[in-house]
């Protein structure tokens, strides 16, 4: 059976060492941790669909380094189809994470092997992309693969445009959603030549003015406002102690492609999606914070 969610995008082993403090230019300090976790926003929000029973397929680049086994083992485990990961001659995509003692964080990012994720690389991994329901992309690949699995697309494509990168205005304009948060929406928009200024309201419908068949604005603790030809929704958000929120956004994100392909609206698979943002920030960590299909979630 052919996967209903293709996931174009990136793969990366998180390095993650705790200090007291951030050192200055010259100083050495000493730190804890140092393990190695998966990361990268493909592989994450390929995860947290799987894990809720979508059949998934991930189309990237792995190097010939150690830690390319830490950076897929839980897509293994979550029954991700990773034929079409290539093993490429770099290093696996890296993350250096620095985490002070006052939560404040720093992040250097290798791009490694998801640098050579480009058109040619996405043409030659077709077969997914061309029969998948929903194609899902983020901005951590380059530009000309961005646009080349938007080309190759036959079902919706949902662009998570998260880091904001300078991408085809054409291939970006397919999005349906395209899915932000209030300070991307803003890059967005200066990117596109647009006020980015104004509320959460005001940056979600001038997205939609702009051209986009839909926009999938979150908003954290507050929910997610869904911009379509229906107009604006709301849509709250549980209510919990959050322990950690990275990976949250990308639990939404696979949590909705999820919804979608199973014929949710828009709407509908937003408040899916919030409750298992809301189920993954009670938890450290991205991927072992997901939760399965037999996790209960969170109500509003």
């Amino acid at each position: 059976m052919s996967a209903k969610i293709c996931v174009v995008g990136s793969i990366n082993a998180d390095l993650t060492v705790n200090v007291e403090r951030h050192p200055i230019p010259g100083e050495t300090l000493m730190g804890a941790g140092g393990g190695i976790t998966a990361g990268g926003k493909g592989v994450n929000q390929a995860c947290a669909a799987a894990r809720l029973g979508a059949p998934v397929a991930l189309v990237g680049a792995v190097g010939t380094d150690a830690n390319a086994k830490p950076a897929t083992a839980l897509l293994h485990e979550a029954g991700v189809d990773l034929t079409h990961v290539e093993e490429v001659n770099e290093v696996t995509g890296l993350a250096v994470i620095t985490v002070a003692a006052n939560g404040e964080n720093t992040v250097l990012v290798v791009p490694g092997a998801n640098a050579l994720v480009d058109a040619t690389f996405v043409a030659r991994h077709n077969t997914p992309i061309e029969s998948a329901e929903v194609v899902l992309l983020q901005g951590e690949i380059p530009a000309d693969g961005f646009a080349r699995a938007v080309e190759l697309a036959k079902g919706r494509v949902v662009v998570n445009l998260a880091p904001v990168v300078d991408v085809p205005r054409d291939a970006l304009l397919k999005a349906d959603p395209l899915m932000a948060n209030e300070h991307e929406a803003g890059l967005i928009l200066a990117q596109l030549g647009l006020d980015s200024a104004g509320t959460p309201e005001e940056l979600a419908r001038r997205l939609k003015d702009a051209g986009f068949a839909s926009v999938v604005l979150t908003l954290g603790a507050a929910g997610a406002l869904v911009a379509d030809d229906a107009g604006l929704t709301h849509v709250a958000s549980p209510q919990v102690e959050a322990v950690d929120t990275v990976g949250a956004g990308d639990a939404f994100a696979g949590a909705f492609c999820h919804r979608v392909v199973e014929g949710d609206t828009l709407v509908e698979a937003a408040r899916f999606a919030c409750r298992v943002g809301a189920f993954s920030v009670q938890r450290p960590g991205a991927q072992p914070s997901y939760p399965s299909a037999a996790d209960t979630l969170p109500s509003v």
